[in-house]
């Protein structure tokens, strides 16, 4: 199976490096920067998994290609349109987009790119980053990829690509309830992120104290009362399951999105939060505290131009 993977970044190189160490046909798509790093210094994977250094294939945007049979999309949504107009020439019939973004509009975004049928279900869970020459740390056990047709539908390309991701060093998973999975991961992050970048602080500190404490509750009733509006598959007893985990997490963690804001980065402000405060709206369902999140990494955007 041919592999096109969007971007060689802390994520799709993880995934992707992972897949050619098994010995999949994987291309990543790149911009001039990355492909003269990846050129002189290969790629390089530095992980608690196990290490791994290749030289992988590379191709950019202008070039040529046949359509690839898979395609993973693991950009931050800012960047997302300019990889849905680079990646038409290189997205066949019978491709399949899986997208990892945190979130759930890019869904939409994809369909209206390149129709219903080529967009399957996606998300994941690792600890990475890149360092300044380019290499990939990974820093936890955690390094798990989902994936499944949005329906649920064990169809014949959804076991082809199971059969070729399976085997690596990576955990990737086939998913009967993508939907329900990728909702879940949303209302995860919009929480976790939501409290960790507003306090600008770890999570353990935030526990600790009672405002902090009421604050996680808040988020994860408010964001889940809006995606139920939406008609979101949510489990009946996920705010309190998500909850628990939060409660159980190291208590130096931070959300990835917080760590933008450290490294003044951008944010994913309209995609993660805009887009539920716009449903609210139209749904009437009152969230002063996704407002309130909202509005702290708009503040950020505008004092970091």
């Amino acid at each position: 199976m041919r592999i096109l993977v969007v971007g060689a970044g802390a994520v799709g190189g993880y995934f992707g490096g992972r897949l050619a160490e098994k010995g999949e046909d994987v291309t990543f798509l790149v911009r001039d920067k990355r492909e003269h790093q990846l050129k002189e210094h290969g790629l390089h994977i530095e992980s608690v998994q196990g290490d791994y250094h290749y030289q992988p294939k590379t191709i950019k945007a202008e070039e040529k290609a046949e359509p690839f049979d898979v395609v993973i999309l693991s950009t931050k949504a800012y960047h997302l349109k300019g990889a849905i107009d680079s990646l038409n020439p290189f997205v066949g019939e019978n491709t399949m987009i899986l997208p990892l973004l945190n979130g759930m509009s890019h869904v939409d975004d994809l369909i209206q790119a390149f129709g219903e049928e080529k967009v399957i279900g996606g998300l994941c869970f690792v600890e990475s980053t890149l360092d300044g020459s380019g290499k990939v740390i990974q820093t936890s056990p955690i390094h798990d990829l989902v994936f499944g047709e949005r329906n649920g539908d064990r169809t014949d390309r959804i076991t082809r690509l199971e059969e070729a991701f399976s085997g690596t060093k990576a955990s990737f998973r086939l998913s009967a309830t993508i939907e329900q999975e990728m909702w879940h991961k949303y209302l995860f992050i919009t929480t976790l992120s939501g409290v960790t970048s507003l306090y600008r602080a770890p999570i353990g500190p935030i526990r600790e104290t009672g405002e902090g404490e009421g604050r996680i509750k808040a988020v994860l009733s408010q964001a889940a009362m809006v995606m139920r509006k939406l008609k979101a598959p949510l489990a009946e007893n996920i705010e309190d399951a998500l909850y628990d985990k939060i409660s159980g997490m190291g208590y130096s963690m931070k959300s990835s999105l917080q760590r933008d804001m450290e490294k003044s980065l951008s944010v994913e402000a309209d995609h993660l939060y805009g887009y539920l405060l716009e449903a609210a709206e139209s749904k009437d369902v009152d969230v002063p505290d996704l407002r309130l999140i909202y509005g702290n990494l708009k503040i950020y955007e505008i004092a970091s131009q």
